[in-house]
Parts: C-alpha cells; sequence; structure tokens
C-alpha cells in the first residue's frame, strides 16, 4: 500500500511540475475537449441544441447552444471533466475493459468532432486524437492501454481544481461558467467556484482511496492460498 501511495504521489506531483511544459499540451487540450463536450452533452440531455463546439490552441474553448438548463449545462464543464478523469482512472486499475473503453472513447471523440467541432484548429486536433485512441484500443496490450487512460485519467482529475482555482477564485473577474452561473442563479463567481473546488477535491480523494484499497485487496486476495 505505501509503494503505490508513493507512486501515486510521484505521478500527480510530476504531472503538476510537467503542467507548463508542451510535453502535457497534447493530453491539456484532450481534457479541454471532455471539458467542452460536456457542455454539449448536458445541453442535448436537457433539451436543447448544440450549434457549435470550438477548441483553441491556447487551452480554451466555448460552446454555442439554443436551450437546455443553464444551471446544469453551466455546471457542466469542471464537473463532467472531471467525470470522464475518473472513470478513465478507474478502469485503469480494473485490469479489464480497458481496450474497449479506450477504443470507445476514440469512437466518442470522432463523432463528437464530426457533429459538433466547427474551427480548423478543433477539428484537427480532435480527429487525430480520435483515430490515435481507436488505432490504441485496437492495437495496443492492455497493459499499453491502462497506461493510456491513467495518464488521462489523472492529468483530467488534476486539470479540474487548478482550473477551477484558477479561473473561479484567483482570476474571478475572468467571464467563465461560474460567473454566468451567478449571474443566472445569483451567488458570487468565487462561491460556485469554491463550491466546484470542493466537489472535485472529495471526488479526487475518494477515487485514490477506492482504488488503493481495491488494488491492496486484490493482491492480498492473489496472494492467498488455501492448504
Amino acid at each position: 500500500m505505501i509503494k503505490k501511495i508513493a507512486l501515486l504521489l510521484v505521478a500527480c506531483i510530476t504531472i503538476l511540475f510537467l503542467w507548463d511544459t508542451p510535453i502535457l499540451y497534447p493530453l491539456q487540450m484532450l481534457v479541454v475537449f471532455f471539458h467542452e463536450s460536456s457542455h454539449a452533452l448536458a445541453t442535448i440531455l436537457t433539451g436543447g441544441s448544440v450549434q457549435e463546439m470550438v477548441l483553441v490552441r491556447e487551452q480554451g474553448g466555448h460552446v454555442v447552444s439554443l436551450g437546455g438548463w443553464p444551471f446544469v449545462t453551466l455546471s457542466a464543464g469542471y464537473l463532467g471533466s472531471l467525470g470522464f478523469g475518473v472513470i478513465f482512472y478507474v478502469l485503469s486499475v480494473s485490469k479489464r475493459y480497458q481496450k474497449w473503453m479506450v477504443l470507445g472513447t476514440g469512437i466518442f471523440i470522432l463523432l463528437m468532432t464530426l457533429f459538433f467541432v466547427r474551427n480548423w484548429f478543433g477539428f484537427g486536433f480532435s480527429l487525430v486524437a480520435g483515430g490515435v485512441f481507436v488505432v490504441a484500443g485496437r492495437y495496443l496490450a492492455d497493459d499499453w492501454n491502462a497506461l493510456v487512460l491513467k495518464a488521462i485519467g489523472l492529468t483530467s482529475m488534476m486539470y479540474v481544481p487548478h482550473d477551477i482555482y484558477s479561473d473561479t477564485i484567483a482570476r474571478s473577474y475572468l467571464v467563465s461558467d461560474a460567473r454566468m452561473l451567478a449571474e443566472a442563479y445569483g451567488g458570487t463567481t468565487m462561491m460556485w467556484g469554491g463550491i466546484w473546488l470542493i466537489i472535485s477535491l472529495y471526488a479526487i480523494f475518494s477515487v485514490f482511496k477506492w482504488t488503493l484499497i481495491s488494488a491492496d485487496n486484490e493482491e492480498k486476495h492473489a496472494n492467498t492460498h488455501v492448504i
């Protein structure tokens, strides 16, 4: 257990250390894709329609939509990308379904791209990302697909509280999801950002705790012999 905790801490620290380097840029853009996709999916699921989804090279983007429930659609960005990260990370340590998850993620990215992405950079990046996932899911071994899922899951989970703090607390003057939510439903940008930050930190802690305990129990079970 101690070794697993140490490895997890090293991985998280490494991600934070490399945060503003080109090494993590593709992963960060992928997390932005999931953020904007969450807005789009929330819009559709609450009865609205998506006009366009845009990703820009400065690690940002937006979704233009009609209808939908603003409380859900505005909250879906950060919490949705957190949800993607949690799913990826949990499946990366489950020792099954990794290939199907990676393949399914590639198909999902390609469909969202074809239906909604409407700018050249976003379309090109998402098309390549979706293709890479499809190829990985189809041809890579389970261990490599697990590594892909774990890298994306960790990056996505680390990204969410970092971006929530940056966009809604440290720079609360920015036009953000939290600011639009405050204008629509009351409260302040920092209040909504603080709520999302607490939810994200609790979710990340719970996922790390659950996966570490599950892995430890599996290891003990594997080492148990009946005489």
